[in-house]
């Protein structure tokens, strides 16, 4: 057999010969190094081992039909062809030897010689097929990040295209198992279910296929099922009674490995009206799972980076305080195609002097290296912000020299203001309201009357722009009653709206909320612009201010 098609007697190529030996198993129990240099290995990666695991870049080729077809004939085939995983051509010549494959190897300078008579056109259409297989578990396991997902796609791929019912079994970092599984036939979906959350689990039983799996990272076939191999598995009658209308016939479990490391197992049944699988489709099923391997563990590197990232962002966006005649609600969103963290945040905390200061902003980008920006620049305001009872303008001039002579490299915009309240004020439940803005969005006066104001101020730099230009502050009176929102350009600009667009759409749905208590304003916001899919990170604070002594507020 040859990439073109197959013949008996030897290539009359010249250059070097190599050598392998397969046993029965297809275990490689003699390679030299000129075989493995020709397969662009290491003999030490190959000897002793299983070809399909030394080797998963083989399954699927034509030299991997080739191997299959001469194990299957009594005669010695050759083939000649381009072997791609190591972009060379091959000559390659194989016999068998009681149940022992001996299969010779020299680089070819190109195609076939004449003469070589044309391939069967159904091996050539399996192998289009397979190919076509193989490329459709590759495009799906990668449409995905989410572990749980990754697996249910990898159950539904190889049924029933390899087998006739599958389960999938991946190990958490706390060595519990997460599960998927499915059947070709609805009727017998049930029992499925029934048998897999019923049955028990022995994985360090030394006779269980399953622990012998994760243990060599080898696949493992039962040609026949034991009943003594199941029936400790078998708890209930319910349980008995659905395995055996599942009627498994033989057996297949390959292993899920990643970075040298086997998490899961693919085990793939066959009733019993169906034949166990060919060595070819326990091939393709290795390569199904290396496929499947590198997707899943992708997904679970994402998943662990993502609980990291969601401690971290946990841990700076804290719940707001409550001060006296004050309600503060808070919201943060992050972009739907983000790690669930981004750069936007918000604070809340009373000086010592009594004042609450208040603050959102929004560093460059929503992954977790915004995240971690933004812990920075957050923690650097925080500390500023409270060592001194200073003017919000001051605070940002003090923040821009701590940004630049640390060196934090970083672009954000913020907005600080602070709530503050004379004794004269406090008589009449009024305060004034002081903030200063480093190219933030304005904030939205929400009067007690129902009308909305934008509180706009004149622009100024980011910070980190390490601009000299002073910063001012900007004043309002705030009366009982009022209350006040701060926002991330992500709840104006979602649906791509322009800013102007976006803020005048939020004027006209704060007036049309009213005065609805600050938790369901800021739910509301997020539900009626934002929607289950958000374009950006979007944080919300809002504010409203009692009179004393009014229950409300305190």
């Amino acid at each position: 057999m040859s990439g073109a098609g197959a013949s008996s007697g030897l290539p009359g190529t010249g250059g070097r010969s190599a050598v392998a030996v397969f046993d029965a198993d297809w275990t490689l129990v003699s390679v030299d190094q000129a075989t493995a240099d020709l397969l662009g290995r290491h003999r030490d990666e190959l000897v002793d081992r299983n070809i399909w695991i030394a080797l998963p870049e083989l399954a699927g080729t034509i030299f991997h039909s080739f191997l299959l077809h001469a194990r299957s004939v009594g005669e010695r085939v050759t083939w000649r062809g381009f072997y791609a995983p190591a972009d060379r051509w091959l000559d390659a010549t194989a016999y068998r030897a009681d149940d022992r494959l001996h299969v010779h190897l020299r680089e070819s300078s190109g195609p076939p010689p004449e003469g070589v008579r044309p391939a069967d056109p159904a091996v050539l259409a399996a192998e289009d097929e397979r190919m076509r297989f193989l490329a459709e578990v590759s495009e799906a396991m990668i449409s995905t990040l989410d572990a749980g997902e990754s697996v249910g796609k990898l159950v539904e791929l190889v049924v029933p295209r390899l087998c006739d019912w599958a389960v999938v079994t991946v190990l958490g970092d706390d060595g519990q198992p997460s599960e998927a599984w499915a059947h070709r036939d609805p009727a017998r979906r049930t029992d499925l279910d029934v048998y897999v959350r019923g049955r028990t689990r022995a994985a360090g039983d030394e006779n269980n296929p399953m622990a012998a799996a994760l243990l060599t990272g080898e696949p493992i076939q039962l040609t026949t099922i034991d009943p003594e191999l199941i029936d400790a598995s078998l708890p209930t009658d319910e349980v008995r009674a659905a395995w055996t209308r599942l009627d498994a016939g033989s057996l297949t479990i390959v292993p899920l490995r990643a970075r040298a490391e086997t998490f899961g197992a693919l085990g793939l049944v066959n009733t019993a009206i169906r034949p166990p699988h060919s060595e070819m489709e326990i091939a393709t099923a290795v390569e199904v799972a290396r496929r499947a391997s590198l997707a899943i563990d992708n997904a679970r590197l994402y998943g662990r980076q993502l609980k990291v990232a969601e401690t971290l962002q946990r841990s700076l966006l804290t719940p707001p305080p409550q001060p006296d005649q004050l309600e503060i609600a808070v919201r943060y969103r992050p972009a739907t195609s983000s790690m669930r963290v981004g750069g936007d945040w918000y604070d809340a905390f009373q000086q010592p002097d009594g004042g609450t200061l208040l603050v959102i902003g929004d560093v460059v980008g929503h992954n977790v290296d915004a995240a971690a920006a933004m812990g920075q620049v957050r923690s650097i305001l925080r500390g500023i912000a409270y060592d001194r009872q200073e003017e919000p303008a001051r605070v940002l001039t003090r923040v821009d020299e701590a940004l630049t002579g640390l060196r934090i490299g970083t672009l954000a915009t913020a907005l600080i203001a602070r709530l503050e309240q004379t004794p004269d004020q406090l008589a009449t439940g009024r305060r004034t309201l002081r903030w200063s803005s480093a190219g933030h969005l304005p904030p939205l006066l929400l009067g007690a009357d129902g009308r909305v104001e934008v509180l706009v101020s004149s622009p100024e730099t980011l910070l980190g722009a390490e601009s000299v230009r002073p910063r001012t502050d900007t004043t309002t009176d705030v009366g009982p009653g009022d209350t006040l929102l701060f926002y991330t350009d992500g709840l104006v600009e979602q649906g791509r709206s322009g800013i102007d667009e976006g803020i005048e759409r939020l004027v006209a749905l704060v007036a049309e909320l009213g005065a609805v208590p600050v938790d369901r304003l800021c739910d509301t916001l997020l539900e009626r612009i934002v929607g289950a899919r958000a374009d950006d990170d979007v944080a919300i604070v809002a504010v409203r201010c009692h009179a004393q002594g009014d229950p409300a507020g305190g």
